[in-house]
């Protein structure tokens, strides 16, 4: 799960420079698109990506946060930065949000026409929605979704409560070195 999460955040960090790359291009200096249908297009298509890059991680996002927050709890206070309790609870209120908007999809879905299935005008439209809405919450899992790694990696790396760090004991020195000479 963490590979999945940490490929999600290298995934929409590529996603988003892309799109800044291109809004900076169709862009006026005052910020308004040159062809408003060909920018929203395109916006559509960034909500699109990053959706999809985060069905990988959207199984065990819960657990993720869970595990991270078990990690910060136990975790000595001189290897804990200030910021990652607060970026835990952005995690977990964007992850609801998430949850909350898959529902209503899956509602809006079923409301859908027979007829309107992928490819379609209403069924699109209804998607492309969903993913606008969406958006912004998984921005905040490609923003703040690397504390979820850093906590565990410090949690890696920090001793365990079960087991003491090793102490610095002197080698007993056993007699005189011994030589081919004597």
């Amino acid at each position: 799960m963490l590979r999945h999460l940490a490929d999600f955040v290298a995934d929409s960090k590529k996603i988003l420079d892309a799109w800044d790359a291109y809004s900076d291009e169709h862009t006026g200096l005052d910020g308004w698109p040159y062809d408003d249908h060909a920018y929203g297009l395109r916006k559509s298509q960034r909500d699109a990506d990053t959706a999809a890059a985060f069905e990988t991680v959207r199984a065990g996002a819960r657990h993720l946060l869970a595990t991270a927050e078990v990690q910060l709890a136990h975790l000595p206070a001189h290897t804990v930065q200030s910021h990652w309790g607060w970026q835990l609870g952005s995690l977990r209120d964007a992850l609801d949000r998430l949850d909350a908007l898959h529902d209503e999809w899956v509602q809006t879905r079923e409301s859908l026409p027979v007829s309107a299935r992928s490819g379609t005008a209403a069924f699109d439209d209804a998607l492309a929605e969903h993913h606008a809405e969406c958006w912004s919450y998984l921005d905040t899992w490609a923003t703040h979704g690397s504390a979820v790694l850093d906590i565990n990696s410090a949690a890696q790396h920090a001793p365990t409560p079960l087991v003491p760090p090793p102490a610095a004991t002197a080698v007993p020195v056993s007699g005189r070195a011994k030589s081919g000479r004597r």
